[in-house]
């Protein structure tokens, strides 16, 4: 697939979809399955590559490292990344407001309201 001018792939929504659909009732793993790995994942299904991270000492560090864009959480899309604190935790913006995290027994959904800070994809 083509990338569009924005950066994303044509068919974007679809390969979004489908992760979320495969990760749906994967719990969370410290070491295989976390927000980092979720977060990475949903970023190749919206631009078609895994960005080079950093593991810095903080999450929004380590974030900030793959070079997109902040914007404020209320104006993420689709497809963004969103980080929540307490704990810090990486997430995908699903619509217009809310966001998935990766839980103990699966996807959890929450308001984009508790997210601090995102990154624009594409």
């Amino acid at each position: 697939m083509l990338q569009t001018a924005t950066g994303r792939m044509s068919d974007w929504p679809i390969r979004l979809a489908a992760l979320l659909s495969a990760v749906e009732k994967r719990p969370f793993d410290a070491h295989r399955w976390n927000c980092g790995r979720f977060a990475l994942a949903a970023v190749e299904a919206v631009i078609g590559s895994r960005p080079e991270v950093r593991v810095l000492p903080d999450l929004a560090a380590t974030a900030d490292s793959a070079g997109f864009p902040r914007v404020p959480p209320l104006l993420a899309r689709m497809g963004d990344i969103v980080l929540a604190p307490d704990p810090d935790r990486l997430g995908v913006v699903l619509d217009a407001g809310r966001v998935a995290f990766v839980g103990p027994r699966g996807l959890l959904r929450a308001p984009i309201t508790l997210c601090t800070t995102a990154w624009r994809i594409g």
